[in-house]
């Protein structure tokens, strides 16, 4: 339909060195054309030629999930030709939870308000563990009529849930996909400065965790000496102090928080290991 506004035309020209458009073809009838080869292509009729063409449907936007207050964790990228099926890896953001939200996204920036918010489902009940340690996987899918499913299992128990969202492409027009898109370009550094800073921050939480669980394990933290131990609980312990109390931080200063708590624990798990060889 755009090219029929004169405007249009004048840039495509404009584009092509003032070449002149070719008008033969009718909008409406490549509309319908189009729309009856997909269909059947899609049913399996038509003749061999019609088999053979290959036709793309692809999101407008990126598909995601709200992994932590307030961050994207993109599951299908933009563009991504469907069907289609993707999946990512999670797991929980707190001690001892009992269950995950799982609020589902559209859109190309780094923080979900920026982005366009299509539904939730809650995954529950999970066994309680310290943070980190449920494995979680999160599958979309998206058919040939563009409803996207979205489904989330808890691996060692085996507990799942899904939602449906039937209209997600039909959310946004296009001159809203446009501005989201011209917007994720517009504040690409800001965005990936964003992002540094949440990888850092979550690398330096994910050690600290992990070395807590270490400690509190029944096998590997008798293996510890006394002094040994108490090193690395006192070092977390700062860490999970520093972390909770900090408002704002850029990532060099979690990226140096982890290089020292490496530069405690590291010495003291390989001499274990060490000893077990």
């Amino acid at each position: 339909g755009s090219s029929r506004i004169p405007k249009v035309q004048e840039l495509l020209q404009d584009l092509f060195v003032g070449k002149q458009l070719n008008k033969s073809i009718n909008p409406d009838e490549a509309v319908a054309y189009g729309a009856a080869v997909q269909a059947a292509n899609m049913v399996g009729m038509g003749n061999e030629k019609v088999q053979h063409i290959v036709l793309l449907d692809v999101t407008p936007l990126s598909l995601g999930v709200e992994t932590r207050i307030g961050e994207m964790s993109i599951v299908i990228p933009r563009n991504t030709a469907i069907p289609t099926k993707m999946q990512g890896d999670y797991t929980t953001l707190y001690d001892y939870q009992s269950s995950v939200l799982f609020p589902v996204y559209e859109g190309e920036r780094a923080r979900v308000a920026d982005n366009n918010w299509l539904g939730e489902f809650e995954l529950s009940p999970i066994p309680k563990a310290p943070k980190g340690v449920a494995k979680i996987k999160v599958w979309f899918e998206i058919d040939a009529n563009g409803i996207l499913n979205v489904s989330a299992v808890e691996k060692t128990t085996g507990v799942s849930c899904k939602i449906t969202i039937t209209n997600y492409k039909g959310s946004l027009s296009t001159k809203d996909i446009n501005r989201m898109v011209q917007d994720a370009e517009k504040y690409k550094v800001e965005d990936d400065r964003h992002k540094k800073k949440v990888m850092a921050k979550e690398a330096l939480e994910n050690y600290a965790y992990k070395m807590r669980n270490i400690v509190n394990d029944k096998v590997i933290g008798e293996k510890l000496d006394a002094t040994g131990k108490e090193k690395i609980e006192a070092a977390i312990k700062q860490v999970i102090h520093w972390l909770d109390g900090i408002q704002h931080a850029e990532a060099d200063e979690f990226e140096d928080k982890l290089i020292g708590l490496e530069l405690i624990c590291n010495p003291i798990i390989a001499k274990i290991k060490k000893d077990d060889n």
